[in-house]
């Protein structure tokens, strides 16, 4: 599982990361909003965790604006404000849960593993539109019911978006993500073409200065 922390408080960031990196988790750090905006927008995470009071932007913004530009991944949120108003206000800004300091160590843990069992890792067909991505033929399955075979590359692509359909991947991240960066650029570009002429223009929607997202059958 690939983690954002979003923590201003240096010692408590540096203790975070040292328990969630023996957990498992790939560890991310960011010291204030700005940041984590940064790297929120432009990494694939599977768990924000962010301190509600930050520097430069605060929690709350921080995950709305991520929110807005369909992040997906699930959100704790860690705060001196524990509130009943102060917990809505982060329900609605799209935390998925919300952990006052001071905390446990193992309370955290245990709300975490509990989001990671929320996010689908196991499902044998991801929906494409109309259509299916088989994960176990690794083909597409169309509305009318005939399939079409995916080259390795041209599958892990429409996986990737298919995953999280709502996500715009910028070229960069697909890159990293399908081709290893072992290739130009261009070569996500180049894959999109292949999947268009093979399922129709629809299916990878471009989104103009961004990068692309999942598009329909």
């Amino acid at each position: 599982m690939r983690l954002l922390l979003v923590e201003d408080d240096p010692d408590l960031s540096e203790m975070l990361t040292e328990t969630l990196t023996d957990e498992g988790y790939h560890v991310d750090r960011a010291p204030d909003g700005q940041r984590g905006l940064h790297l929120g927008l432009t990494r694939p995470y599977d768990v924000l965790v962010i301190d509600r009071l930050l520097p430069a932007l605060d929690g709350l913004d921080l995950l709305t604006r991520l929110r807005s530009r369909a992040v997906p991944a699930r959100a704790l949120l860690l705060t001196a404000l524990g509130t009943v108003a102060d917990r809505i206000a982060g329900l609605d800004a799209g935390a998925d849960d919300y952990l006052a300091k001071p905390f446990d160590l193992d309370e955290l843990s245990a709300r975490l593993r509990a989001l990671c069992r929320r996010i689908p890792d196991t499902a044998e067909a991801l929906h494409v539109g109309r259509g299916l991505l088989d994960l176990a033929a690794r083909d597409v399955v169309l509305p009318d019911g005939g399939r079409v075979a995916l080259s390795a590359r041209e599958f892990e692509l429409l996986r990737t978006l298919a995953d999280r359909p709502h996500q715009v991947y910028s070229r960069a991240q697909l890159r990293r993500r399908v081709f290893d960066e072992a290739a130009a650029a261009s070569i996500v570009d180049t894959y999109v073409y292949y999947l268009r002429r093979k399922l129709g223009r629809g299916v990878v929607r471009t989104v103009h200065g961004l990068g692309y997202r999942l598009g329909a059958l």
